[in-house]
């Protein structure tokens, strides 16, 4: 029943989120919010929302442990697998303000995470702290995309068409629901497996969970490197991840009854690891402003390993070191 719950919930999850994307994109639109505004954010953050409803649903359900693990894990997976898949299918465009502005600051947060993590919480400050730090960046994006004059930049979904201004609210409305009901049972069928696998949470939120949840940016990723939308792929990917740190953890740290334990574990490799996903995105997004076939490979690679040793870790002594 557990894995019949789990699937169930992945599926809304998926189909909430297609939803909501869709109806945030066109209701953007309508308001004539930028492009790349909605590249950046509303398309980034939309893709988010399972990792969100997931996360605000664990750290309501005290467990803060998988709602760390989903946002570490997502932001790995974004990444090593999104980017590597996408840019194995075609090379991928890096736009000049992703290398120059978006892209340190993912690189910053990670740090900045580990940080607030070294104490073993992080806390309900912190949180606030990560949420205001939100606010900062969206009106920054807004900002510098109207001082830029970014408003001719072509970062519109595929295949998304324009709606009414009733119908995107909707369609909002519609999507949120389905991802409210998919995350409450994609939460309960995950933590019934772990149990019943012997596997710790923090591992189920670091794999399972984490990719299951960023199953939209895969879509949004690959169907916008496909239709020639390739700095969009990015684009979606960094603003993903901004996202997941700032708003996912911020709120799941507000809700969680006394804040976000970061297991010692966690702050030794898992947060290593995404601090250095996020710095790998340096220098391969320099090589000439774009994510070559063999840096994608590179990056779908270390993601395998990533992923082998977390599994092998759990089925060996992973139990004991986790806790």
């Amino acid at each position: 029943m557990s894995v019949v719950l789990f699937f169930a919930g992945l599926a809304l999850l998926v189909m909430g989120a297609e939803i909501l994307v869709r109806g945030a994109s066109n209701l953007a639109g309508t308001l004539g919010i930028s492009p790349l505004v909605v590249g950046l954010t509303v398309v980034a953050f939309s893709t988010s929302a399972p990792e969100l409803a997931v996360s605000a649903k664990a750290a309501l359900a005290g467990d803060a442990a998988m709602a760390l693990g989903n946002v570490v894990g997502s932001n790995i997976f974004n990444v090593l697998f999104i980017l590597g898949t996408s840019a194995l299918i075609v090379p991928l465009t890096v736009s000049r303000q992703l290398i120059r502005l978006d892209v340190p600051i993912m690189v910053l947060l990670s740090g900045a995470v580990f940080a607030m993590g070294l104490d073993g919480n992080i806390s309900f400050l912190d949180a606030c702290l990560l949420l205001v730090s939100l606010v900062i960046y969206v009106w920054f994006s807004v900002w510098q995309a109207r001082r830029s004059g970014a408003e001719n930049v072509d970062m519109e979904l595929p295949l998304s068409k324009r709606w009414s201004g009733m119908r995107s609210s909707l369609a909002v409305a519609a999507g949120l629901a389905l991802l409210v009901l998919g995350s409450r049972w994609l939460v309960q069928g995950a933590v019934a497996l772990a149990g019943a696998l012997g596997v710790s949470e923090i591992v189920i939120g670091l794999t399972i969970v984490a990719a299951g949840t960023s199953l939209p940016e895969v879509v949004t990723s690959i169907v916008a490197a496909l239709r020639g939308e390739r700095d969009m792929a990015v684009g979606n990917v960094v603003g993903s991840n901004i996202f997941n740190v700032l708003g996912v953890l911020g709120l799941a740290g507000l809700l969680a009854p006394s804040g976000i334990t970061v297991p010692v574990a966690v702050r030794e490799f898992d947060m290593v690891v995404m601090i250095g996903a996020a710095v790998l995105c340096l220098p391969v997004f320099f090589s000439g402003g774009v994510i070559s076939r063999r840096e994608g490979a590179l990056l779908l690679g270390l993601y395998v390993l990533y992923t082998a040793y977390v599994v092998l870790d759990a089925s060996g002594h992973g139990g004991l070191w986790y806790m």
